[in-house]
């Protein structure tokens, strides 16, 4: 679902027709990774440990993936098209380039010379144009590549793929970030598991969400520096935040505020805080139920204490949100007036809503990343002040994707990949979205999307995006109370960590150990 966690083309920059973008697979303006000194050396085995459960495993590369440490994996041993970067902040990977026809419709992506699967065959378009077919198939596939048909995905000779929108989209190349995983062409569903990739190392072994990956030594993106990566599953980030303060891994990734204060008092650990991380908002349906009338969300977003809850559930480590998803993105809307806690307000809603307050309304809640549950039992806190009566809910990992997620009336989740909020918009919230969780429908919004990732013009994208954020912190499905610092735990000698926010975090192809 990571989602996040996930744009060359977006409203924070021109697009003139047919540009060409992207020319390298190394390149896309990408920030440095983040080193402490030295000179990068090869070799060595890197232990990563990174959150997940037993009942929410997943090797297939186009299913929903709800652990990291599965995310981490497959990232590393396969390729998407592009990946997440930084100014731009999308970057070339098996894509080497790309180009729109003047309709924005039409798209050509170039495959990176020299790209071979790890078995020593080379891609060609045939693989990529089967993959993406295979992910559009999916349950999700429609918000991962939204408005492109499966039909519409074709080959042009060996080593061009192109794309059709059904509508102008000056967005495709962001949206093949994250989850556009390229296997060999007609791979079977029960050889997932044994499915050689393109990535930057190759599958050794893989055990109960363990996994042991080594180096490709033939990777068209240039040179990778480690013998080897072992990644281990933790199922909570204080087992994982232990596992670094004992020297059992060398990086704890995403472990939270927590295991950050008591790295910060040792002198063998550093810590990585990545801003605009990871948002956890309270999702809230708005399609049917208790929360479908937009006053009764309008008063749900003003009973949260936003400070309060950075303050307890991130210890600080993180920064106030506004509703409005992408929170990381260039041409975010910060001149929209932040909301803020306002009790009688609140009241004043549900009283014209005619809101029952003598039920109690269930908050389902994972423990899925740090903080998340904390953050429900703050919620519900805030919200009985106001005489809304919250039950918090835990439920284990799998049942929660399996029967809540886009199904429940009021849950917890959280998304990875920030830095956009047309990706986001496109992903949750416009009328036919695959991963609509608050099963949100507003025409207005829609048609707000539509002319802001349309729109060959700067002007006519930026007043598109205003809308669009405007329509969101209104009456969107969202409550967004704030955005949580991703914070990695690592020892001394780990060196050349992304510093990426969200989902960059799991390029680890220029990491190296001192």
């Amino acid at each position: 679902m990571y989602v996040n966690r996930r744009q060359l083309l977006i409203a924070g920059g021109g697009l003139g027709a047919a540009t060409l973008v992207g020319c390298s697979s190394r390149g896309g303006g990408a920030p440095a990774p983040q080193s402490t000194g030295g000179s990068p050396k090869r070799g060595g085995t890197l232990r990563v440990g990174a959150l997940g459960r037993a009942g929410a495993i997943t090797r297939d590369p186009h299913g929903t993936q709800s652990n990291e440490s599965d995310y981490l994996v497959l990232s590393l041993v396969f390729d998407t098209l592009t990946v997440p970067a930084g100014k731009p902040n999308t970057a070339p990977r098996l894509a080497a380039s790309w180009e729109a026809g003047p309709d924005l419709r039409t798209w050509r992506f170039k495959i990176a010379p020299g790209a071979l699967f790890h078995d020593g065959g080379p891609v060609t378009a045939a693989d990529v144009v089967w993959s993406l077919r295979r992910l559009r198939n999916t349950k999700s596939g429609a918000s991962r590549l939204p408005g492109v048909q499966a039909d519409n995905i074709t080959a042009d000779g060996d080593g061009t793929v192109v794309l059709v929108s059904d509508y102008p989209n000056a967005e495709l190349p962001l949206l093949t970030r994250l989850s556009s995983f390229v296997l060999k062409k007609d791979t079977p569903d029960n050889a997932l598991d044994k499915a050689p990739g393109t990535g930057p190392f190759k599958l050794d072994w893989y055990r109960n969400g363990n996994a042991r990956l080594v180096r490709n030594e033939k990777w068209y993106g240039g040179e990778v520096l480690l013998d080897a990566v072992e990644i281990t599953m933790f199922e909570t980030a204080q087992a994982m935040s232990n596992a670094i303060l004992a020297g059992q891994i060398d990086l704890a990734s995403n472990v939270g505020p927590v295991a950050a204060r008591t790295a910060e008092t040792r002198k063998d650990l550093r810590v990585v805080r990545r801003a605009d991380d990871m948002a956890m908002p309270i999702v809230m349906r708005a399609k049917d139920g208790p929360f479908a009338d937009p006053r009764v969300r309008e008063a749900l977003r003003l009973v949260v204490d936003r400070d309060a809850m950075v303050k307890q559930v991130l210890s600080g480590y993180g920064t106030v949100a506004n509703d409005i998803m992408g929170t990381g993105d260039p041409r975010y809307a910060r001149d929209i007036p932040q909301r803020v806690r306002n009790l009688a307000r609140a009241g004043q809603l549900l009283t014209e809503a005619n809101f029952d307050l003598g039920k109690t309304y269930d908050l389902i809640t994972t423990e899925d990343i740090a903080g998340l549950a904390e953050s429900a039992t703050l919620f519900a806190n805030h919200a009985r002040e106001a005489g809304i009566r919250i039950n918090v809910v835990k439920q284990e990992s799998g049942k929660f994707w399996d029967e809540t997620w886009q199904k429940g009336t009021l849950y917890t989740t959280y998304w990875g990949t920030n830095d956009s909020v047309l990706f986001l918009g496109s992903k949750l919230m416009v009328g036919d979205a695959g991963q609509n969780e608050a099963r949100f429908a507003d025409p207005a919004f829609d048609d707000a999307y539509r002319r802001a990732v349309g729109a060959a013009d700067e002007a006519g994208r930026a007043a598109a995006l205003v809308e669009v954020q405007k329509i969101q912190h209104e009456r969107s499905g969202y409550l967004l109370w704030g955005m949580a610092d991703g914070i990695d735990v690592a020892t001394a000698k780990v060196q050349g960590l992304p510093t990426l926010a969200g989902y960059g975090r799991v390029q680890l192809q220029s990491t190296w150990l001192r």
